[in-house]
């Protein structure tokens, strides 16, 4: 391995060529307070050729951004950018996410994500959640007292934050806290330095993590509904699209507005943050407020002044981008390296197999099943 050259970030980024931006972003979904001191920097006249370092603040890092030799999933070996994440946003608070009485309005409650909409996770929806369903098992709530719910424990965290929900825990509101998982969980990621096109995309499938915001945190795949759904439970996001579990700490499974931005000169999309194959994640629309028409099936399209780049799906797919066009570090499960996994725990990330809680699925553990499939896990799975 190569030795890692260090890369020197400001605290404040000093990025305006011909013309400054700083407004204040403050936007959030469904009417609920964030706490969002972010501000919206300016770019211009860069064409992208994959990250950029200065995009992210030393407040938002562990470290700073290294480079490395790292070797492709194709076996290529390059050169990466090695980012250590604290796991946590520095730009706006986390929550609230799971209301306490089904009188709870929206600003003490977070929201939830289904059919391609974004919902008040508040009480009246707690509340009706059978009719909403069209499942009268639904019932979250004590009907005496109306309180609903919650797993406000890190023992309730874990037993209902997992695939195999415990039963004790079904017909819960599903919260988990960063005090549950230590203050946050750190992460470090490879991403190649200059990224490298596929020939075919490939497709995210039981990748655990699809990429870093600017803020400190990280963007997962789509959360699992459908298992969260199964065991009756309602794993409520914060106005910003994120949530916390005790694998990974808090994540982000929808763009809302609410991380850091790099607006861009020309009305595009701002940046949002990177894929783990290098490529820049726009927001879904620029200043038009419209929807670019000529995206592929990754979500990505290509332009003069920044190459190609991916732009987000609206917070209500549950989703940021639908594959990776280019080459990531490691094997096509993802970011991953020996000893570690991807648990299907609310779109967990990558962690070391030994501090996985108990009764949580992890790659090597012998159990082909929920997030483990062959494509992922062929020891298990084989």
């Amino acid at each position: 391995m190569t030795t890692p050259h260090y890369l020197a970030l400001p605290f404040l980024l000093m990025l305006a060529m011909g013309c400054s931006g700083n407004t204040n972003n403050n936007s959030g979904n469904s009417g609920n307070s964030v706490n969002n001191t972010s501000n919206t920097q300016t770019t211009c006249g860069e064409r992208s050729a994959g990250l950029n370092p200065e995009h992210f603040v030393g407040a938002n890092l562990v470290q700073d951004i290294q480079e490395v030799e790292c070797t492709l999933s194709d076996g290529t070996t390059t050169t990466c950018y090695e980012i250590v994440i604290p796991g946590k946003p520095s730009d706006h608070d986390i929550g609230p996410f799971c209301p306490r009485t089904i009188t709870d309005t929206a600003a003490v409650s977070g929201i939830w994500l289904s059919g391609g909409k974004v919902y008040d996770a508040d009480g009246p929806f707690i509340a009706g959640l059978a009719e909403f369903y069209d499942d009268d098992t639904w019932q979250l709530y004590d009907e005496s007292t109306g309180k609903v719910r919650v797993t406000d424990t890190k023992e309730g965290c874990e037993a209902a934050a997992r695939p195999d929900v415990d039963e004790a825990y079904q017909n819960y509101c599903v919260e988990c806290s960063l005090e549950d998982v230590g203050g946050a969980v750190s992460k470090t990621y490879m991403i190649p330095k200059t990224p490298v096109a596929r020939t075919g995309a490939s497709e995210i499938g039981g990748m655990a993590t699809i990429g870093v915001a600017l803020n400190g945190a990280h963007f997962d795949p789509p959360a699992p509904v459908d298992a969260i759904l199964a065991a009756h439970t309602i794993a409520a996001f914060d106005d910003c699209g994120g949530h916390v579990n005790p694998a990974t700490g808090y994540h982000y499974h929808a763009a809302t507005g609410c991380s850091k931005e790099i607006a861009q000169c020309d009305d595009h999309a701002p940046l949002i943050g990177y894929a783990l194959d290098g490529y820049a994640i726009h927001a879904m629309t620029g200043d038009d407020g419209v929807e670019p028409a000529d995206l592929d099936a990754c979500r990505g399209h290509e332009d003069a002044q920044r190459g190609y780049h991916y732009h987000s799906a609206s917070a209500g797919e549950n989703m940021f981008i639908g594959c990776f066009s280019g080459l990531t570090v490691g094997t096509e499960a993802g970011n991953m390296g020996p000893g570690n996994m991807g648990p299907g725990n609310m779109g967990a990330g990558v962690v070391m197999c030994a501090d996985v809680p108990s009764g949580m699925l992890c790659c090597g553990d012998g159990v082909c099943g929920g997030p483990e499939t062959a494509a992922n896990c062929a020891a298990d799975c084989s």
